[in-house]
């Protein structure tokens, strides 16, 4: 798939650059989307998560009343998950959320979903992207010279570069991250996907291992 290549004011260079058909264009595994995604939602939580049993919680041991002659039930303790401020039964406990996914599912996730985005017609590719200050009006520009300020962005750059990281933090719709952190989410997630040659390079390569 061929696509032109514009510069940061959103003009046509006049070059053109082709996305190769082993990332960009490959028949999309909407199973395997499914697992890569759950995997990277899995791995955001905590897993801190704790609610105290009846022998955690902090009361006394006496025996509430006596055993017969009440009318009521059998009271031990008023620790007991049948009261106020008791334990709690079967709780949340601290746990590890992580699985494991083979490495070629994973890539055929990420490359499913950059297949999607091409087919949608959906991929920008610049020919360098680079701000020499970190200002977020620079990204708020770029963005509005490519005609997608009101859209969700993820921008895809060949190597982590700080000054366009911090420029585009402060802006809800906009991402940016380095080839190498590339995500099915991510990229799902984002209505444009926008590109740098070099960037196009760099995933092509990965991919290749």
């Amino acid at each position: 798939m061929e696509v032109n290549v514009l510069n940061v004011s959103g003009k046509e260079t006049g070059a053109k650059v082709q996305l190769p058909e082993s990332v960009f264009g490959v028949k999309p595994n909407d199973h395997a989307i499914y697992l890569d995604v759950k995997q990277y939602l899995a791995n955001q939580r905590q897993g801190t998560h704790k609610s105290k049993q009846r022998n955690e919680i902090a009361g006394s041991t006496r025996k509430l009343h006596k055993q017969k002659g009440t009318g009521g039930a059998r009271a031990g303790s008023i620790k007991s998950p049948l009261f106020n401020g008791g334990g709690r039964v079967f709780g949340p406990q601290p746990r590890d959320y992580s699985f494991k996914l083979n490495k070629k599912l994973k890539q055929l996730a990420r490359k499913s979903a950059l297949s999607y985005k091409a087919q949608e017609n959906n991929v920008l590719v610049l020919d360098e992207v680079n701000f020499d200050t970190v200002k977020t009006k620079n990204y708020v520009a770029f963005v509005n010279a490519l005609n997608v300020a009101d859209e969700k962005t993820l921008l895809v750059l060949p190597a982590h570069n700080n000054n366009v990281y911090l420029s585009s933090r402060n802006l809800k719709k906009a991402k940016v991250i380095a080839a190498s952190d590339l995500n099915t989410y991510d990229v799902l997630n984002a209505t444009k996907l926008l590109l740098t040659t070099d960037s196009v390079k760099t995933l092509e390569e990965a991919f290749a291992k």
